[in-house]
């Protein structure tokens, strides 16, 4: 059994795994409410808050995995990339966990945890995949020959894909997280009422950051009573960009690799236009979207474990 520990941004999670991928438990305490009063994560605020939460969390998950810490054979936990103060919390909580009980540490990259939460049961997906992941903070393409392998293809030039639904809802009043508020929001709209611009960049990257700009002149240009109006249709317009460009670009990519199976992960993956968009596509379960610990132990399963005590050394890391 592996215990998982993220806290890389503003979900303080634990989960236990066992080796064939089966989730014993996976809780996760979300700090978006404790946030949407600042329109987006405040790095300080979001440490302050693991501290409080990582011991209770850790608690529910062993108890709801009927797991003893002395039955576990590693501790997992996310180094990077992330918030710094965010992730020590993780990783200095890992380390306790793993020295006093004389455990393996495995460091997991956040990004390779976001690609084995497709490694799950009781349905994993089989390598080969070309995978789209799309977060708040990172959106890549990524070949992925088999588990534990990851070759980047594309990432983004400046927004990432969840940042431009955040900043897009903060733009339209709406509330965060703004991916939420946007999906549910367009539902009500007409996303063909505004030709909102697709970036066209080399290579297999993205740009988000004219998309952001044009919406920001639009909700200018409108009187107060006409914005309240046309809510929802600049909602699903926007929300419909942001789909097109990632679902262009997916189907770019299989093009160019050959590629037979895609596969979408990160908060993103969540979004319902964007699964309409890609209905071949295999997408992450819903609950193993956003950040949780499940896919942090999924993934160590495939990365090498640092034995007592080398660990104790390690770092976390804010950029990939």
């Amino acid at each position: 059994m592996i215990l998982g520990i993220e806290t890389s941004c503003d979900e303080t999670a634990a989960a236990v795994v066992t080796g064939d991928g089966r989730i014993l438990s996976n809780v996760v305490s979300s700090q978006a409410e404790l946030h949407a009063r600042f329109g987006g994560v405040v790095p300080e605020v979001a440490s302050r808050r693991h501290l409080e939460l990582v011991v209770p969390v850790l608690r529910e998950a062993l108890a709801e995995g009927n797991a003893e810490l002395e039955n576990l054979d590693a501790v997992a936990v996310t180094q990077g990339p992330g918030l710094v103060g965010a992730l020590l919390v993780g990783l200095s909580a890992a380390k306790a966990i793993a020295w006093a009980n004389r455990l393996p540490l495995i460091p997991v990259d956040h990004l390779r945890g976001h690609v084995a939460s497709l490694y799950m049961q009781p349905e994993p997906a089989e390598p080969p995949l070309l995978c789209l992941l799309a977060s708040g903070g990172h959106t890549l393409l990524i070949d992925v020959p088999e588990p534990g392998g990851f070759r980047l293809l594309g990432t983004t030039l400046d927004d990432a894909a969840g940042e431009a639904f955040d900043k897009g809802a903060r733009l339209l009043g709406l509330g965060y997280p703004g991916g939420a508020a946007i999906d549910g929001l367009a539902r009500n709209g007409d996303p063909a009422a505004y030709d909102f611009p697709v970036a066209r960049v080399p290579g297999l990257d993205f740009s988000f950051s004219g998309l952001k700009t044009s919406l920001l002149y639009t909700v200018r240009d409108l009187a107060d009573d006409e914005l309240e109006r046309r809510r929802a249709d600049l909602a699903a317009s926007y929300q419909h960009a942001i789909v097109r460009a990632l679902s262009g670009r997916v189907q770019e990519a299989a093009e160019q690799t050959g590629a037979s199976r895609i596969a979408v992960v990160g908060g993103v993956a969540a979004n319902s236009a964007l699964r309409a968009a890609l209905p071949e596509a295999v997408f992450a379960p819903l609950a193993l979207c956003t950040d949780n610990a499940a896919m942090i132990a999924s993934a160590a399963r495939y990365e090498e474990a640092v034995p007592f005590p080398g660990y104790l050394a390690l770092d976390a890391y804010a950029s990939g």
